[in-house]
């Protein structure tokens, strides 16, 4: 069978870092490490072309040479994957489709005329689909509410990416989390129950990367890397191993939750691993927003104290916070931002909350006609509430915007992001003396120029540039890449002010008209 596998257009987010991408010559942050997952469960007696729309267009070779095409998306990349549905029926093609979007929202995919919805987790459903189409069958939905058991899942077919266009490699070691947060679809896509892969196995998947050339970061893209400590700590002391046998080829990212900065033998082994960056779900530092959302977690400790610890430790925290929970009072913008320069947390990401297909917080807001079914579905960072909040959503939009604009100013990053690196724990991963490419070395003379010549940041960046170096100078390169990281921001926040501004126009043109509608009657 030969099998197109096509992932759709990201539109900008906050972790698309075009602007810092382009800086490198790269095209996208991460690969579709779901799509080529599905290219190692199926048969390998098939042929595969894969294409990133992120990368580049599908070429006319690529859809004559298809007879069957695969798609797997995110509810983000809704416009473009409906868009390539369509073009791959009119020219006649078998489409499946599976991933979190139409996992959550099927009836979309139907109502595109898909042939396959291959659902819920691949290495359960695949088998059945790959069953349908050897018995001649043309159209079919798979679904297993069982979770598959992840120390079977084969390495992905990393082979099939053009590996250069990417900046950093996706890796999982684990599927679900433990907690029950209100808004979060992790839970409801893959359960309460963290299931890990085998140290060995992961490593075999670090062993292919390794063999195929790769070089630079690794993100395990686990919705909570520590959701099972005990495992986590089996695979960190074999890394811990490989990376040392291998030189330390690669720098790893993660997501976690807050009570990693409870284990002390978690966060050194990840240290020394050459982690060097973690992204927290720290949602807001109002307590009864994180009690009524089932936050729980966040408020065992205090989350000032959490972040310093991690920073000192060694592991940079990237954040993300949500303005928009009920009964929030307002000025909830000011305080995330308060919390962001107190904990100087260089990236914060920013966004008004979303009820998410099938999530607890979904549930709710339906029984309670909360719902705005026609408001925009491809949620994120630039898309304004998708139900009604318990205060006006034009203040809360007033507040996102402001606090998105004042988060990203380029003399405001550059304060926070020196304050977090001058205490940042140095490396202790002993990573040898690599010449910088010609790449790297451009890149870093265009953020020089940029914020230490042309801008108004040109003061304090030489000056933070050269009390790193004096104070804490094992991180200056890690702290110029974050620099450079606003390069990205400082457009997307024109972006989130444009979309949202025009979104909020739209909405309160609906509401005039509603009110003027029922005053008529």
């Amino acid at each position: 069978m030969r099998t197109l596998l096509i992932y759709p257009v990201f539109p900008p987010t906050f972790w698309s870092y075009e602007k810092s991408l382009q800086l490198v010559n790269r095209k996208v942050l991460l690969p579709p490490l779901g799509l080529i997952t599905v290219a190692a469960i199926l048969p390998q007696e098939w042929e595969f072309k894969l294409c990133d729309r992120n990368i580049r267009e599908v070429t006319e070779a690529e859809w004559d040479w298809a007879q069957l095409v695969i798609f797997s998306a995110m509810i983000v990349q809704k416009q473009d994957l409906l868009e390539q549905i369509a073009e791959a029926k009119r020219r006649g093609k078998l489409v499946a489709v599976g991933g979190a979007y139409p996992t959550s929202v099927p009836l979309d995919m139907q109502q595109a005329g898909v042939n396959f919805l291959v659902l819920d987790e691949g290495e359960n459903t695949l088998p059945q689909f790959v069953e349908a189409l050897k018995r001649g069958e043309t159209e079919g939905i798979f679904r297993s509410s069982e979770k598959p058991d992840v120390s079977l899942t084969p390495i992905p077919r990393y082979d099939l990416l053009e590996l250069d266009a990417y900046d950093s490699m996706s890796i999982q070691f684990s599927r679900g989390c433990p907690f029950q947060c209100e808004f979060c679809d992790i839970i409801v896509l893959y359960g309460r129950k963290p299931r890990t892969k085998a140290p060995h196995q992961l490593l075999k998947e670090l062993d292919y990367l390794y063999e195929l050339g790769w070089r630079r970061g690794v993100f395990m893209v686990d919705d909570n890397f520590i959701g099972n400590k005990r495992n986590v700590k089996k695979l960190l002391h074999e890394l811990k191993v490989w990376q040392t046998e291998h030189q330390f080829p690669f720098r790893f990212n993660t997501e976690a939750s807050v009570d990693l900065a409870q284990d002390d033998e978690l966060m050194n082994l990840m240290v020394e691993c050459n982690f060097d960056a973690v992204f927290l779900g720290i949602e807001t530092p109002d307590e009864d927003s994180l009690i009524l959302t089932k936050k729980y977690q966040n408020v065992r400790d205090p989350l000032l104290e959490t972040v310093d610890k991690m920073i000192r430790i060694g592991l940079r925290p990237m954040a993300g916070f949500i303005i928009g929970f009920d009964g929030e009072k307002k000025g909830a913008a000011t305080r995330i931002i308060d919390f962001v320069e107190q904990g100087a947390i260089p990236t914060a990401m920013f966004g008004m909350l979303q009820a998410l297909p099938n999530t607890a917080l979904w549930e709710r807001l339906e029984k309670e006609n909360r719902l705005l079914v026609n408001n925009k579905q491809d949620i994120n960072q630039s898309t304004l509430m998708n139900f009604i909040p318990t205060r006006p959503i034009e203040e809360i939009a007033s507040e996102y915007i402001e606090a998105f604009w004042e988060l990203y100013d380029e003399e405001n990053f550059l304060e926070r992001t020196y304050r977090c690196f001058l205490k940042l724990g140095a490396p202790r991963a002993k990573v040898p003396f690599k010449w910088p490419h010609w790449i790297d070395v451009r890149a870093l003379l265009i953020v020089v120029w940029r914020q230490g010549v042309k801008r108004k940041t040109r003061a304090k960046f030489w000056l933070y540039f050269w009390n790193i170096l004096r104070y804490n100078p094992s991180v200056w390169e890690h702290y110029l890449t974050v620099c450079a990281h606003n390069e990205h921001f400082l457009e997307y926040r024109q972006v989130v002010r444009e979309e949202i501004e025009k979104q909020l126009e739209e909405f309160l043109r609906q509401k005039a008209q509603l009110l003027t509608q029922a005053l008529t009657i």
